[in-house]
């Protein structure tokens, strides 16, 4: 029997992505703030057993979600925390609206989502929970101080909920992207993009797909023996 994934950012570029991936063995519950994308998306694969639109950034949205995969007995087993957001400015200039938007998007929809989710997994004793953190949660980066504490938040709850919920079977790991290939980067010119290659040892921008495919062995039963860790895919940008 397929088990159920709950994908958040499942329209973006690294969640379409992981939705390809994962919905070849996997059956999917897909979560967008846009209605209009969630609804084209993958349209008419039996894979995706239901769309959900969603602010992650409101709690009462989350609840409601929530509420909704209970009732209806969707039976997630592999939770996969992907969406987030930027509001880049640099620190001086950063106001608490800023900070608070980043946070309540990021980090706190994480716990949020993990927190019940865990729950329903703790039932089977059984449960896989992923959550897309980034290189520079781990570096810090100027400009991202709300990002990158949301980030770095999320790589430290990882290893605390690690701890906790392993004795029913359920791991809990980061994946970290470093520079990927998305609509933003192509928008760089090319000596832009000159700089930041001269940073990756590998000398190239990654995809997408190599952030997905990490995801895929997390939520496989290879990765059994793997939890509170955090997977770097960046070209050996950062050596962490």
């Amino acid at each position: 029997m397929k088990k159920n994934v709950l994908l958040t950012g499942a329209t973006g570029g690294i969640g379409e992505a992981i939705c390809r991936k994962l919905i070849k063995n996997y059956n999917l519950v897909i979560v967008s703030r846009s209605e209009e994308k969630l609804k084209n998306f993958m349209k008419d694969n039996e894979s995706i057993i239901k769309r959900i639109t969603c602010d992650l950034k409101e709690e009462n949205q989350i609840t409601k979600m929530i509420e909704e995969i209970i009732s209806e007995n969707l039976n997630i087993d592999i939770l996969v925390n992907n969406a987030g957001v930027t509001d880049d400015s640099l620190f001086i200039r950063m106001n608490y609206k800023k900070w608070k938007h980043v946070i309540r998007m990021n980090l706190d929809s994480n716990f949020l989502l993990s927190n019940s989710i865990s729950k329903l997994m703790i039932k089977k004793k059984w449960g896989r929970i992923i959550n897309i953190t980034s290189i520079v949660g781990h570096t810090g980066n100027l400009g991202q101080a709300n990002y990158v504490a949301s980030k770095s938040g999320i790589n430290g709850m990882t290893k605390s909920i690690a701890m906790e919920l392993a004795k029913w079977n359920i791991t809990v790991n980061c994946v970290s992207p470093g520079f990927i290939k998305t609509k933003m980067t192509e928008n760089l010119n090319e000596e832009q993009k000159k700089i930041i290659l001269n940073k990756i040892p590998l000398g190239m921008i990654g995809s997408p797909d190599d952030v997905a495919n990490c995801v895929e062995f997390l939520a496989s039963d290879e990765s059994r023996y793997i939890t509170g860790e955090t997977i770097h895919v960046n070209g050996g940008m950062a050596m962490l």
